[in-house]
Parts: C-alpha cells; sequence; structure tokens
C-alpha cells in the first residue's frame, strides 16, 4: 500500500489526469476530484494527506475551499498546493493568505516544483520536527553581516560547553557555501554530493561515520556548494531527508542560510527549534530585516523562537541596540562587540575565535550566548 494519500481537485480532466499519473509514478495513492464541492466530500472522507487545488475552478472559489478545509478539524493540518494558470500577484497573495502551503503557477517547470513540494511537505510531520537533536537555522536579511563565523563559533561554543554532545553544522548557503574556508575543509563531500546519493545510503548511521570532524571546533560539517555551478543541480527535494538523518545522528544540528531565505530553507526555518537572526547595525541591514520578520510570521514561524543577534560588523558606528529594537519590534537577546580585524585574521587560520583570542570580551559573548541559545531551544522544544 502506497504510504502517503494526495487529492488533486481540478475541473481539467487533462490537467488533473497528468498530476495523478505523475504522482502514481512516484508510489502515492491519487484521489481525483473534479469540483470544489466533490474535492469536500472526498477530502473529510478520505482523509488524504495532502491536496493539490487548481484555484481558479468555479462552484467554490480556491480561497474558499481552502478556509473551509482549514476551517474543519479533519483537515486543518492538511498541506494545500495550489496548481494554477493564475500568475498574478494578488492571486497568489489571497490563495496563501486563505491557507495554502505553496502556489505553483502551470508552466514549463511546473512538475519538478510540484515534485519537490509534494515530498517536501509530506515529509515533515509534527512528529518528526519534535524528534533527534536541536535545529537550529542562522541566518540574515542581507549578506556582510558575519552570520557565517557567528554559527561556527557558536557550534564550536556548544560543542566545547557539553563535550557529550555532538554537534554537526550544515552550509546551506548558496550558491557558494562560506562555512568550508572558515574550518579550513577542501574535501570532495558537500550537500550537493550528499543529496545526488541513493536515499537509501543517506541514513544517520552514514553521517556518524563519514562527515569529518574538525578537533579544534568540536563539531562534525557538512559542507555547502563549493561553486554557483553545483548549486544548481541540488535536490531540493532530499534536504528534509537529510536534516531528518542528521537529527537522528546529532543533539545539535546548526543549520547556516545566510540570506539564502528560499523555498528550499523556509521549511527548515518553520520548523527550527531556534531562528538565530544575525542583524547589521547599519539602517539598510535593519530596515530589510523587517520584512523578513514579517514574512517568517506570515509563514507560520514562532516569534519566540527567534533569537536577534546584534554584530557590530560594520564598526562602532550605526543603530544602537535600543534603536534596533524599536525599528524591529523583537528583542535584541545578544549583542556582539566590534571585532575588528580579529575575526578575519582567526578564520584565516582556520581556528576559532575563542582559541585565538580567548581574553577577548567577544569570547565571552559567544560562550554565553551558546549557553542562552541551547538552553532556548532545549525550552521550546519541550512546551
Amino acid at each position: 500500500m502506497p504510504e502517503k494519500k494526495v487529492l488533486i481537485i481540478d475541473a481539467d480532466v487533462a490537467s488533473r489526469n497528468f498530476i495523478a499519473r505523475n504522482l502514481l509514478g512516484q508510489k502515492y495513492e491519487v484521489i481525483q476530484a473534479g469540483s470544489g464541492k466533490e474535492g469536500l466530500i472526498y477530502a473529510w472522507r478520505d482523509r488524504p494527506d495532502l491536496a493539490v487545488i487548481d484555484p481558479t475552478i468555479t462552484d467554490i472559489t480556491g480561497e474558499d475551499l481552502a478556509r473551509k478545509l482549514k476551517q474543519d478539524a479533519r483537515t486543518a493540518n492538511m498541506p494545500l498546493i495550489a496548481l494554477s494558470s493564475d500568475a498574478s500577484v494578488a492571486r497568489i497573495k489571497s490563495c496563501l493568505d486563505a491557507g495554502f502551503s505553496e502556489y505553483v503557477t502551470k508552466s514549463g517547470q511546473a512538475v519538478s516544483m510540484l515534485n519537490e513540494m509534494v515530498s517536501r511537505l509530506l515529509g515533515i510531520s509534527g512528529a518528526l520536527v519534535k524528534q533527534g537533536g536541536l535545529l537550529m537555522v542562522f541566518l540574515s536579511a542581507k549578506g556582510g553581516t558575519g552570520t557565517s563565523s557567528i554559527c561556527a563559533n557558536i557550534a564550536m561554543n556548544i560543542g566545547q560547553n557539553q563535550p557529550e554532545a555532538r554537534v554537526v553544522v550544515v552550509d546551506m548557503v548558496l550558491p557558494i557555501g562560506s562555512i568550508a574556508p572558515i574550518v579550513g575543509y577542501e574535501g570532495p563531500q558537500n550537500i550537493v554530493t550528499i543529496a545526488e546519493m541513493p536515499p537509501e545510503e543517506v541514513t544517520p548511521e552514514f553521517f556518524r561515520d563519514k562527515l569529518m570532524e574538525f578537533k579544534p571546533w568540536h563539531f562534525n560539517l557538512l559542507a555547502g556548494s563549493p561553486d554557483p555551478e553545483s548549486s544548481n543541480h541540488l535536490k531540493a527535494g532530499r534536504i528534509w531527508d537529510i536534516v531528518s538523518a542528521l537529527k537522528a545522528s546529532y543533539d545539535y544540528v546548526l543549520i547556516d542560510i545566510g540570506r539564502s531565505l528560499s523555498r528550499i530553507t523556509l521549511p527548515l526555518i518553520q520548523h527550527a527549534d531556534l531562528n538565530v537572526l544575525v542583524v547589521s547595525t547599519d539602517a539598510s541591514t535593519v530596515s530589510l530585516t523587517k520584512p523578513i520578520l514579517g514574512y517568517m510570521k506570515s509563514k507560520g514561524v514562532n516569534m519566540d523562537s527567534v533569537f536577534a543577534l546584534l554584530n557590530r560588523a560594520v564598526g562602532l558606528e550605526g543603530l544602537s541596540k535600543m534603536e534596533t529594537e524599536t525599528a524591529l519590534e523583537i528583542p535584541i537577546r545578544t549583542t556582539m562587540p566590534y571585532l575588528s580585524s580579529n575575526l578575519a585574521f582567526a578564520n584565516s587560520h582556520h581556528q576559532p575565535f575563542a582559541l585565538k583570542f580567548p581574553k577577548d570580551t567577544a569570547s565571552i559573548v559567544f560562550q554565553e550566548a551558546a549557553k542562552e541559545m541551547s538552553n532556548l531551544a532545549r525550552n521550546l522544544r519541550a512546551e
């Protein structure tokens, strides 16, 4: 028996059959409905795991259909994908506001996008999110905020403070990873090559045995894409499978996405135990961060899981902690002092900041921030 059941609601028979054949080829069980009313009956009777809906159906608008499904306890948690020829911004926004998880415009790329979304949405369950190691995502709204350096140094402090814990860092910065140059990794293994491996080979045991450990850093590394061309071949549908296996192998999984907020990284943010949002003190970064926070909130991200870290990467000038908090309307939990050229110097020597500058104030801040992040992630997981 197929493990997952997908409902297709589309008035166009040819389109419906084409989608069905594609999903059947991936071993999903498929139910088809030619109208919104019929779709509601099948959804409430057969309890599918996911629905693909053309919102242009005429008997019930796609938005009304989504609201009805979301308001009923039997289908409230069922992911909804809109697949439509209507590419207008207004229609996309109204569908997402009504409860659709994703919106795909019918085009030459629609099938591959739909396959990735179905695989991703069906691969993430509430129970799975709560299993395994704590998941922390590091992100920013603008490049140059020091997100990768902060991620690596926080991971190092977690590993050093908790020697019994297994820590892994995953580089999801696209199109080129940025953690490998910091720790000095030059090997062939990376997120792209592992995503290309057969799924049955990418197991928790594989990650425990095959990922390189960097002793001074106290963590293992899954490196990012080595170049832009490689990133174009990243099999995005495999990302959550990889993260799930890592969560089963490690106590802490820290993922650096930098400013790579996309349909690939959004599920990681949505299901992270903690989202570390790195903000620089320059006004442009703060202004770009505010819409990012709004977007995260609109996608159901718990704002309690956002750990805002103010990094004075641009120097002593810029906004103060209070001014940044007022602009973003969230608390700043940690403020990094200006590191001058010391951070770049430590990175160029592939050494943790605390190892290179143990008496620097920033070394203490890194240590305390790592403890606070660990405790907050653990408490949020327990809720």
